[in-house]
């Protein structure tokens, strides 16, 4: 995998699009149009502040499905996906919360999204929607009956679960790349905006690096502008949200300036 090409850089800042609740979810309030607009904004804001790429995320929708969205939700993350695809020139991605991989590789293949984030892609975990199990097995096929040229970043230790089963951490790396190929690995806090565990992040790094050294490894939450020189010291690249929030407030728009100093910030540890 070119990481340069996927992510825009070889260790990239990855930037969150979180959109609002969309038609049909219990928390809409917005227009269609007021619902591009804003993830328009936010994506120019953290492209105009440095970000090398962005996800896109129907994080308003909860609360969330477990594994298959409805039709519409496709819909609807379809046409902001490629409104925002239209808006900015770093490449995107997609993520279908809670857990729906094939929506968000059908949503990334038909706008033109080079990656897509798989909150559980292999194993299971407990979660405030039940018990969510990885599809890899599916997730991978799909990918190829659609020739979608797309990557896959697969979450470890996922944020917002805990575990069914005790299974070390290593061999949960190990599993993701070489049993369930996932080309990406993202470590994350306990929860949205939670900084992760330096110890796990050093694991997983350390569990790559025996298995496939390539596979870049992603910090996916709790990332600061205090932090992020140290993160990238061990990780391959941070995906980026709530610190790039006005008054670091998740919900709020994204602050340029505080996209900046982020940026600017991280620019010493690549």
């Amino acid at each position: 995998m070119n990481r340069a090409q996927v992510f825009g850089a070889e260790r990239p800042v990855v930037g969150m699009v979180h959109l609002p609740a969309l038609p049909g979810a219990p928390q809409h309030a917005r227009s269609r149009d007021e619902i591009r607009a804003r993830a328009t904004d936010d994506a120019t804001a953290l492209e105009a502040g440095g970000v090398d790429a962005l996800i896109v995320e129907n994080f308003g929708d909860a609360p969330f499905y477990p594994d298959s969205v409805p039709p519409h939700v496709v819909a609807e993350m379809t046409a902001v996906t490629t409104a925002v695809r239209e808006a900015v020139d770093v490449p995107v991605g997609v993520n279908v919360l809670r857990n729906d991989a094939d929506a968000a590789l059908s949503v990334a293949a038909a706008t033109g999204s080079r990656f897509v984030r798989v909150n559980v892609h292999t194993g299971a975990r407990l979660t405030d929607q039940g018990v969510v199990e990885g599809q890899a097995h599916e997730t991978l096929r799909l990918r190829e009956r659609i020739d979608a040229d797309v990557a896959i970043l697969a979450d470890v230790a996922v944020k917002h679960s805990a575990p069914l089963a005790d299974s070390p951490l290593d061999q949960q790396v190990a599993d993701a790349i070489e049993r369930e190929l996932a080309d990406g690995l993202v470590v994350s806090g306990p929860g949205t905006g939670e900084s992760a565990d330096e110890s796990d992040l050093a694991t997983v790094v350390e569990a790559r690096d025996e298995v496939d050294p390539s596979v870049p490894v992603f910090v996916g939450s709790g990332v600061t502008a205090e932090s992020v020189d140290e993160l990238l010291a061990l990780a391959d690249g941070v995906i980026v949200g709530t610190a790039l929030k006005r008054d670091g407030l998740t919900t709020n728009p994204v602050t340029r300036s505080r996209v900046e100093t982020l940026v600017e910030r991280a620019g010493s540890a690549r």
